[in-house]
């Protein structure tokens, strides 16, 4: 196991690496960087300049945080994790790390996790995607909920967008969550459909609890 410093910054989830940060984005398919390859818990992984053209210097423009790249879902899914925003922790294994606490089981599209979460009574497929500062409910219900005013947000491929955002009530495996909700626009919100999915959950339950995410297993522990 390796424990690596975990940044929790404008939002944002980064790992530091040899003294440089990367976003961490468990909703990315693909990971990049301003280097040709990263090592991570003894494991090197070829990386590409940019993914749908999105590259280091937009994405520290975007986020506001210097940054020397992403790690998406195909080099997270690679471990075991353990989040530990409070104490500035990233455990991080090839083998199996072991956290107590509620279990959520995940299933996958095109890599990235997907979980089942519970608002007013009712269960929706969401994406987990550590990359997303807020989440987001691709509903009509979401008016319905004590408004959050707007955030500006952005998304590889489409870049940055505004959305109101709502405060909304959500149970993962029994675990309640307030999370600051927003709607994705035209085209990038359809895509959801693709995967018979309704919204993003982001990286808000991560940042008051130790959770962990062992997507080899497809579990999310809470």
């Amino acid at each position: 196991m390796n424990t690596l410093p975990l940044k929790l910054q404008d939002g944002h989830l980064f790992v530091e690496l040899g003294g440089e940060l990367w976003l961490l984005d468990t909703g990315a398919p693909s990971s990049f960087g301003t280097s040709g390859s990263v090592f991570i818990a003894g494991e090197e992984f070829r990386l590409g300049s940019n993914y749908l053209g999105l590259t280091a210097g937009t994405l520290t423009r975007f986020v506001g945080v210097p940054c020397v790249g992403l790690l998406g879902a195909d080099v997270l899914g690679r471990f075991d994790l353990v989040f530990d925003a409070a104490s500035g922790t990233l455990a991080i294994s090839t083998g199996e790390l072991v956290h107590s606490g509620q279990t959520v089981r995940l299933s996958e599209f095109m890599g990235i996790p997907i979980l089942t979460a519970q608002i007013a009574g009712t269960d929706y497929r969401m994406f987990f995607d550590t990359g997303a500062q807020i989440s987001y409910f691709q509903d009509d219900s979401l008016s319905h909920f004590p408004a959050a005013g707007s955030v500006t947000d952005f998304y590889p491929g489409v870049g940055q967008f505004q959305t109101d955002t709502h405060q909304v009530e959500v149970s993962l495996g029994g675990v309640a969550f307030t999370l600051r909700c927003g709607t994705l626009p035209g085209l990038l919100g359809a895509t959801l459909m693709m995967a018979d999915t309704e919204g993003i959950v982001g990286n808000q339950i991560l940042c008051n609890r130790i959770v962990g995410y062992l997507p080899r297993r497809r579990a999310l522990v809470l």
